[in-house]
């Protein structure tokens, strides 16, 4: 009996949905031709999207078989200009930012790692980006500037070895300065904190040698002679 109200109810539902199918059939229709062009549209632009990441890849790795020093920097500049926002994209702009400082060109390399971090700021490519440009102004001469790009740079927690080079071109810069307490110390920590890294292993040498130089607390004075201890009584 249940069974039979049951689909008596369906069927009574059938019948009245029917009219009302039939009066917004255009309407119907037109909602389910605009949901099936919505899915081309997205299915052919996540298609062209892979197909252009493969691509901007291809050239990446094109460009560092065949170019090298300048080329290579050239190259690498235009894929990230041609192919931006893919990954591969952002690649070569750090790439080509970073074949820039390592052939000299320190100015120009600044101005790429400032663009990477304009364009991709929460990339997690950031890090070393922040790195390069304090570098580049390092390289520049422009030590105070370096300095606070340096400190921005070891405040990240993203890339370890962003932290531990920032940290030690900043005991660098101390000691060239001459102030080789703060140099010895920030050494010493980046020897403790990477101890098993090849930054770690120099920043350790680096606070052996400066400890040396420091100079030595004077010892306690020695009781004069004849003065006994007051042992109290």
């Amino acid at each position: 009996m249940q069974a039979q109200e049951a689909n008596l109810t369906t069927t009574d539902h059938l019948f009245r949905l029917l009219p009302w199918i039939e009066a917004n059939l255009k309407r119907i229709a037109f909602g389910a031709a605009f949901v099936l062009i919505a899915v081309f549209i997205f299915s052919f632009y996540s298609y062209r999207q892979n197909q252009r990441e493969i691509a901007a890849g291809e050239a990446l790795t094109q460009a560092g078989i065949s170019g090298g020093g300048g080329q290579l920097a050239e190259a690498c500049l235009k894929i990230a200009t041609e192919y931006a926002g893919t990954p591969a994209g952002q690649r070569a702009l750090l790439q080509g930012a970073t074949v820039l400082f390592t052939t000299g060109k320190y100015a120009d390399a600044q101005t790429q790692f400032q663009k990477f971090l304009d364009t991709y700021p929460d990339n997690f490519l950031s890090p070393q980006a922040t790195l390069g440009v304090a570098a580049s102004l390092d390289a520049l001469g422009k030590t105070d500037l370096a300095v606070s790009a340096y400190q921005k740079a070891a405040s990240q927690t993203a890339d370890l070895s962003v932290v531990a080079n920032a940290k030690f071109s900043l005991a660098r810069i101390d000691e060239t300065q001459g102030k080789l307490a703060e140099a010895q110390k920030l050494y010493g920590e980046v020897a403790r904190t990477y101890a098993n890294t090849s930054v770690g292993s120099e920043a350790g040498l680096r606070a052996i040698e400066l400890n040396a130089k420091l100079p030595k607390a004077p010892a306690p004075p020695a009781p004069a002679a004849g003065v006994p201890f007051n042992l109290g009584k």
